[in-house]
């Protein structure tokens, strides 16, 4: 993966969202984990060798409406930034573009692991941590790439809701919500292999292009249960809870 000039990006989009955040008066602090728990080399490759899942930085977006924002399942990708994501990790495009739209409350990217002082990925055992702000009827939707891929990505398939129909703030681990996606613009490789893949490619934009719709992977490769290397959870700030 190619995160220099991303993570740039990335922090901006963050500043920016943070900055909305402070004017939302009368909303709920949230802290967001994503974690990698995958032990060890979990890839288990054709010529007889293994490599670590890893997982790029996360892009986050709180929104309104029951639509996830960030791509359209079945569509070709809109050129708006998911293929950066997807094929080098970078979510700085994305997040920018993602901005403007009407729907969107906050918009920004995560990219230092919790208990690092630089940006990068997550290899196994690390994990990125950050607090959001929402009110209620307002959403969560992610998307980080699969980082031993050539344009795989993880997203829910649906917005997270952040409360219940009542409002009370939600809490727990979410994981089952999402879905490892392709997003149908450079041609799959076998992951942990592929020599155009992140780890192991010569530039940012090598591999073969394709032109597909983005779906659920569906190919002739092997991928880990999302269960068994990550986990996403929510958990309101204690104030929240305490004054339902």
């Amino acid at each position: 993966m190619t995160f220099t000039r991303t993570l740039v990006l990335a922090a901006t989009a963050v500043a920016l969202a943070r900055s909305a955040a402070a004017q939302n008066g009368g909303a709920t602090k949230f802290t967001i984990k994503v974690e990698n728990i995958s032990q060890g080399e979990v890839l288990k490759l054709s010529n007889g060798g293994s490599a670590p899942f890893v997982s790029a930085p996360v892009l986050w977006v709180i929104h309104t409406g029951n639509t996830n924002p960030i791509f359209a399942g079945g569509k070709p990708d809109a050129g708006l930034g998911l293929e950066a994501l997807a094929e080098t990790g970078n979510p700085g495009p994305l997040a920018q573009s993602l901005g403007g739209k009407k729907s969107i409350v906050q918009v920004g990217a995560d990219a230092t692991p919790v208990g690092s002082s630089s940006q990068g990925p997550i290899p196994p055992g690390q994990g990125y941590e950050f607090e959001i702000t929402a009110k209620p009827g307002q959403m969560l939707s992610t998307a980080w790439m699969f980082g031993q891929s050539n344009d795989l990505f993880y997203s829910n398939d649906r917005p997270i809701a952040l409360f219940t129909s009542g409002g009370k703030p939600v809490s727990g681990e979410m994981t089952a919500q999402l879905s490892l996606w392709d997003a149908g613009t450079e041609v799959n490789e076998e992951p942990g292999l592929g020599p155009n893949q992140g780890p192991r490619q010569a530039t940012p934009d090598a591999g073969v292009p394709e032109h597909q719709g983005i779906a659920h992977v569906h190919d002739k490769y092997s991928y880990p249960r999302i269960a068994d290397v990550l986990r996403l959870t929510i958990t309101p700030a204690a104030d929240a809870m305490s004054a339902r």
